[in-house]
């Protein structure tokens, strides 16, 4: 399943002999982590309990990023909004997302301070956390012979781009150096008059306000206001100083290509696992406020060309877990979760319209589809799985049997599944509508059991779709003249009005590199005679976040059903850098020319071309790309001990009816009802386990660590 990905790169553009070929570059701007940037109400949470919060947390820390969007989790990370939180990236992980490090910075940018060597690029941090002594069940010290491990899963490359030997993942502990540092200056409040002779005289604006006698400073202030006897005016005083923090390194990986790490370790995700100490009579890293940090240095692959100036080296990291009575050998955890994206139920497409899919039901949905799940625990276990889908806006509905199915201890199963219906109900009114696939699986044959849930959103618009909204990569040819050609398939006879493209964002958002836009009939599999041409075109953009341009025909083209192609040629040399989306795999429909004969795409992803079909209006309707995260919340903290709280806002609701707690083998081990901040956890055993809340209605889950 692992994709191949080749980043062609020509050191010189007026190399002697330049000659064509296609190119993947990564983005100059991350449009999720810049829209974050910029609308930080729309990520933000908070909650509405009264959160316990001290300077420094209790063990055990744990974080899979299972509910985070975009940015970690603020309570558990500090200054990490460099970080992205996403599925599109990793491979395969331990649930279905992880963190990923890479070259684009916390406003979604390339790092200004990025070149061909390595330097350093995100950090996420930890909060700071008692390694000095542990609280529940019992108030004891913490020391190395209390098997403190901090444990994690990681991987180079992924999705993206792979790191080169020279770039590196490394973590680091902090500890006290018996030193102290100059942090700043505390200021007192001092009678103003102290600075005058008599209750009637005045501290007029333009004064210079010196330290009282007893202050250990001789800085000097300029007072900006009249002040009068009975008044109070804050001055310098004293320099705090505060005892100075050391990094150390204590864990590092080298870049290399996902394949070649697969064929060393076996698998796609490595687990860490890392002790605190580093021999028995070493205690420098137990103290109050302990922190650690992950870090990467990044290069990009050329200063030279513009195109190439983009976003590179991504590693991904998962399921981090800290905690003491630990050993090397702690490497299970009862978690059975979902850890690659849900799939579409067309044959190929991720969109297209619905007049063009009823023709043909039966050839335009697939018979049976995958999906993969992670088993993190030393046991197998009998699982069960469903569906169900329901129309957005209407009545069209669907639920399966479901399935009773094996997964393995310690491994990531690719499960097939047949669809058990064979195409979408046909009562819809109009040309567009969509549905959300929701995917279940739970540790019994009772489905109310919720494991874990992903979900997918199956448009029927007005356009073809062979990609999933989200581009990883920008994709190119060179030199100018050179011709893409994407091919599509009508089940019936339609109306060709444009074409929708996503042409990845520059620092700037200028492009001046022109093109035309090129319809072409199908010649036994390949483009062939070109029927439609729109001259001197160039990249556009849209507001908002991963809106397509709709490049619309001066007249619609009337196409016979069958094969067709939409592309262009380029008047210029460089990149165009269309979106490329490298999780959906139709590089047979891609091919390009250079000189005589087409070719096919030597890449496995798809492009962020959509041609527009049937009616005049142009659908535009925003995708549903964070829909899995509707049905799931947050629990504060995590992992807890005696106690959590509900996140109410995270459910977008101020009130449930019902709140159960599931073990990881699916029984009920506690109920409450009405509206509760918090619930009471004392009596359950440690481990892993599933809460679910009913909302009126509507199911939420959250995985909850207990530990103690």
């Amino acid at each position: 399943m692992f994709r191949r990905f080749i980043l062609l790169i020509t050191f010189t553009a007026w190399f002697a002999g330049f000659y064509g070929q296609e190119i993947l570059t990564g983005l100059q701007v991350n449009e999720v982590v810049k829209h974050a940037s910029d609308n930080p109400a729309e990520t933000g949470k908070k909650c509405n309990c009264d959160k316990v919060r001290t300077e420094s947390v209790e063990l055990p820390f744990y974080d899979d990023f299972s509910v985070s969007q975009v940015y970690p989790d603020a309570s558990k990370w500090i200054n990490s909004n460099s970080i992205y939180v996403n599925q599109d990236f990793p491979y395969l992980p331990p649930n279905l997302k992880a963190a990923t490090f890479d070259a684009i910075n916390s406003v979604g940018k390339v790092y200004e301070n990025a070149e061909w060597i390595a330097f350093e690029a995100d950090v996420m941090t930890s909060v700071p956390i008692r390694t000095d002594s542990a609280f529940s069940p019992i108030i004891k010290a913490l020391g190395p012979d209390d098997g403190l491990y901090l444990s994690f899963f990681y991987q180079p490359q992924g999705m993206g781009d792979e790191p080169e030997p020279w770039d590196t993942l490394l973590i680091e502990f902090s500890y006290l150096t018996g030193d102290t540092i100059y942090s700043h200056v505390d200021s007192i409040d001092v009678p103003v008059s102290y600075y005058l002779e008599t209750p009637n005289d005045t501290l007029k604006p333009g004064t210079i306000v010196s330290p009282p006698i007893g202050c250990d400073t001789a800085i000097e202030m300029i007072n900006f206001q009249f002040l009068t006897w009975d008044d109070w005016i804050m001055v310098p005083c004293d320099s705090v100083f505060i005892p100075q923090v050391g990094w150390e390194k204590r864990w590092d990986a080298t870049g290399m290509k996902l394949l070649e790490f697969q064929e060393i370790h076996g698998s796609s995700f490595v687990q860490v696992m890392l002790p605190i100490y580093k021999s028995e009579e070493d205690t420098v890293f137990f103290w109050d406020n302990f922190q650690f940090r992950f870090r990467n240095y990044a290069s990009i692959a050329n200063d030279i060309i513009p195109s190439w100036r983009s976003n590179v080296d991504q590693w991904n990291v998962d399921y981090i877990y800290f905690d003491y009575n630990r050993t090397a050998a702690d490497t299970m955890y009862r978690d059975l979760s979902f850890t690659q994206r849900a799939p579409s139920f067309l044959r190929d497409y991720q969109s297209m319209p619905y007049r063009q899919y009823i023709v043909d039901p039966y050839n335009n949905t697939v018979d049976e589809f995958n999906m993969y799940i992670s088993n993190l625990d030393s046991i197998g276990h009998n699982s069960f799985y469903r569906y169900e889908f329901q129309q957005v806006g209407g009545s069209d509905n669907y639920k399966s049997q479901g399935n009773n199915f094996n997964v393995p201890k310690a491994s990531i199963q690719e499960e097939d599944f047949f669809l058990d219906v064979f195409y979408f109900p046909q009562n819809v009114v109009n040309d567009t509508t969509s549905y959300v696939i929701k995917h279940y699986i739970s540790d019994s044959s009772d489905a109310n059991i919720l494991v874990d849930s992903a979900s997918y959103h199956q448009g029927f618009y007005n356009y073809f779709a062979y990609d999933d909204g989200t581009p990883e990569f920008g994709y190119g040819l060179e030199p100018a003249g050179a011709f893409l050609a994407y091919q599509f398939t009508l089940s019936t006879f339609d109306t060709l009005r444009g074409v929708q493209m996503y042409f990845n964002k520059t620092l700037d958002d200028a492009s001046v590199n022109f093109f035309s836009l090129l319809v072409w009939r199908d010649n036994n599999g390949v483009p062939g005679e070109l029927i439609y041409e729109m001259a001197s075109q160039k990249p556009k953009w849209e507001d908002g976040l991963y809106v397509f341009y709709p490049y619309i025909f001066d007249e619609p083209l009337l196409m016979p059903a069958g094969k067709f192609y939409v592309g262009w040629q380029q008047y210029t040399d460089g990149s165009l850098n269309i979106g490329y989306d490298a999780n959906q795999d139709y590089g047979d429909k891609i091919f390009f020319k250079i000189e005589q004969a087409w070719q096919n795409s030597i890449f496995d992803g798809s492009l962020l071309i959509r041609p527009v079909i049937g009616p005049e209006m142009i659908v535009d309707i925003e995708e549903t790309r964070f829909v899995e995260m509707a049905e799931k919340f947050n629990v504060y903290p995590n992992p807890a001990s005696t106690f959590f709280s509900i996140d109410e806002q995270s459910i977008k609701t101020n009130a449930f009816t019902q709140l159960t707690i599931y073990n990881i083998f699916g029984s009920a081990v506690l109920t409450q009802v009405d509206e509760i901040c918090k619930v009471d956890i004392s009596a359950l055993p440690a481990g892993m386990y599933i809460v679910r809340i009913n909302s009126y209605g509507k199911m939420h889950t959250a995985k909850l660590l207990i530990n103690r």
